[in-house]
């Protein structure tokens, strides 16, 4: 079982300097290789306040020079925002200068505010981004490639700063549609996946989401597929803290889903206004859904989630909205010295049980 960080760096409000928001990503994967975690993932979006990586391949070069053995990964690269001679490029030179510990995520992206500011119509992007997977490979394992596809052309070309990691970094494939799963399946590569804020009943419909595609590839889910986990969760004692902690989990839905279906509002054209809808959850009900509570409820919470999902690793949101940073290192070592070593004990025994 490995654990990683998933870091979103969102900005709330303008009572939060962009400067601070992207020094406080990095403190917190610093903290976190402290800490034992295995990777730190970094998200990817544009021109507004839901996130402010605007680019997780300069995040994880940057990151790659404050750190020594923590995986850094992508979460995901928006492929159809690309041009693939410069992405595929800039992954040999991060796999470099990180000494091979890129962890290549990559998505099809689904806001159409950013896809609009990038001139690409987002009605294209499941096929630029099947025309991606096809090119990445050829790319990062062949020293000469070429490519001629309905939206990606190369010409014979090379990738002169080659990986470290051989054949190629990890790639993991981040997708609501079961095809493209399927293809991630059935190419050999990892999966992310994701119950956003809802409970064990979703999780278990994931569960069978993901058996299914995987028996439709001829795979066994647990013995051939990796696949991540992405979760909110945090541990206290203090009620206030908690609350505190899935108010900017809400926040977080809120904006996203605002974005999702196209009916973001917003006062200046950049921060997003934080609209209440007849679905948001209510604490209780995140409480009841996620690993929330004291460290002994958070770890009985994981593992029941783990028992049914049965992930490979899980990626624990700690960058969300405003929440505080001294706080939220505190949280991050707190997991790493009771959460996680708990967890990976059950999680052992239960396989040598099995």
């Amino acid at each position: 079982m490995e654990f990683g960080v998933f870091i979103l760096a969102q900005q709330r409000g303008y009572h939060q300097r962009s400067q601070d928001v992207i020094n406080n990503s990095i403190e917190q994967t610093v903290v976190a290789e402290q800490a034992g975690f295995n990777t730190a993932w970094y998200a990817e979006h544009h021109f507004n306040n839901y996130s402010l990586s605007p680019s997780p391949l300069m995040t994880v070069a940057h990151a790659a020079a404050k750190t020594k053995t923590i995986r850094l990964g992508t979460a995901v690269c928006i492929l159809p925002l690309y041009h693939p001679a410069r992405f595929l490029a800039e992954v040999g030179f991060v796999d470099t200068v990180s000494n091979g510990r890129l962890e290549l995520g990559v998505g099809s992206g689904y806001q159409q505010f950013e896809f609009e500011r990038f001139g690409v119509e987002i009605a294209n992007s499941g096929a630029i981004f099947n025309e991606f997977l096809d090119i990445i490979p050829k790319a990062l394992t062949q020293k000469i490639f070429e490519y001629q596809g309905e939206f990606l052309n190369m010409p014979p070309s090379s990738i002169a700063v080659r990986c470290v990691q051989d054949p190629m970094p990890p790639l993991w494939v981040t997708s609501g549609n079961p095809v493209t799963l399927g293809r991630g399946v059935r190419e050999g590569h990892n999966l992310f996946v994701t119950a956003l804020l809802n409970g064990n009943e979703a999780i278990a419909g994931l569960r069978t989401k993901l058996e299914n595609i995987a028996t439709a590839e001829g795979k066994d889910l647990d013995n051939d597929v990796k696949f991540g986990f992405l979760r909110c969760g945090y541990a206290s004692d203090h009620e206030s803290e908690i609350n505190a902690y899935l108010d900017c989990a809400r926040f977080q839905r809120r904006i996203s889903e605002s974005l999702k279906f196209r009916r973001a509002q917003s006062e200046d054209g950049y921060m997003v206004k934080e609209v209440p809808t007849e679905t948001d959850p209510t604490f209780e009900q995140l409480r009841k859904n996620l690993p929330v509570g004291s460290v002994n409820e958070v770890i009985d919470k994981l593992l029941e989630e783990i028992s049914i999902l049965k992930p490979k690793h899980i990626a624990l949101q700690t960058q969300l909205g405003d929440f505080d940073q001294k706080t939220m290192l505190k949280q991050i070592e707190l997991w790493g010295d009771k959460i996680i070593p708990a967890v990976k004990k059950e999680v052992g025994q239960a396989v040598a049980l099995a």
